[in-house]
């Protein structure tokens, strides 16, 4: 199995910071979200990835997030391996010391 390209808390946060056009998508359930996601995230259930496999676009790379890494590492395979770029934010929003709306 490949292996999936992360991207620490740090990293994104300071890419943020620097005006960098990211997109985000924070895979975490409603009433996780609902505790504070980062504002430029765009919040797609990771039960719902599959029904939204005509959004994304394979030129783009897309980064994402959940609690603690693991559930967007799984959705990051998935997606891998219909050919889309990902990236997973090590460690979650358990990590993430950002902004969150």
């Amino acid at each position: 199995m490949e292996t999936i390209e992360i991207i620490t808390t740090e990293e994104l946060q300071r890419k943020l910071e620097s005006g960098e056009k990211l997109e985000l998508i924070d895979v975490r359930e409603v009433e996780e979200v609902a505790q504070g996601m980062i504002p430029e995230a765009k919040h797609i259930p990771m039960g719902e990835i599959p029904n939204y496999l005509d959004s994304f676009d394979k030129s783009k790379e897309y980064i994402f997030i959940c609690r603690s890494g693991m559930r967007s590492e799984n959705v990051c395979y998935y997606l891998q391996d219909k050919g889309f770029k990902v990236r997973n934010m090590a460690g979650g929003m358990l990590e993430w010391t950002g902004e969150t709306k």
